[in-house]
């Protein structure tokens, strides 16, 4: 068990859910890009989003998706990796992103996750807890 199957399963669901807090109200988004890079799992977004801002309040997520009748449920705190690299890792797993954002930009925003608790899920068998960092 490893951030890697939590990576897998996050890229054969396609879309996953992110959900952060902006002062005393939940929001959510769906989202679809995840790396793992120098051993973490990553995820991408622009500077210029509320949920870039939502995030630098108060780095608490949880994300949510759901494939073949199994649910993932990770929770953890994102920081971000200002290093050229990593932004070049995730745009090159994502060509289709390269239109719209750029290694250095000064928008591409990667965040990785710390202290995190992964928990794949079904009816029909008992859950899987997956810890990483």
């Amino acid at each position: 068990m490893s951030k890697e199957k939590v990576c897998q399963f996050l890229k054969d669901a396609g879309t996953y859910y992110l959900a952060t807090v902006e002062e005393d109200q939940p929001r959510v988004r769906p989202f679809g890009t995840v790396n793992i890079f120098d051993g973490k799992l990553y995820i991408q977004t622009g500077k210029s989003k509320d949920v870039s801002r939502q995030i630098a309040a108060n780095p608490k997520v949880e994300i949510c998706a759901f494939k073949d009748g199994e649910w993932i449920r990770i929770s953890g705190q994102l920081e971000e990796d200002d290093r050229i690299e990593a932004q070049k890792s995730m745009l090159d797993a994502y060509p289709s992103l390269q239109g719209m954002y750029q290694a250095g930009d000064g928008n591409t925003q990667v965040l990785y996750f710390k202290n995190a608790r992964a928990v794949i899920s079904s009816f029909a068998h008992a859950p899987e807890i997956i810890e990483f960092d």
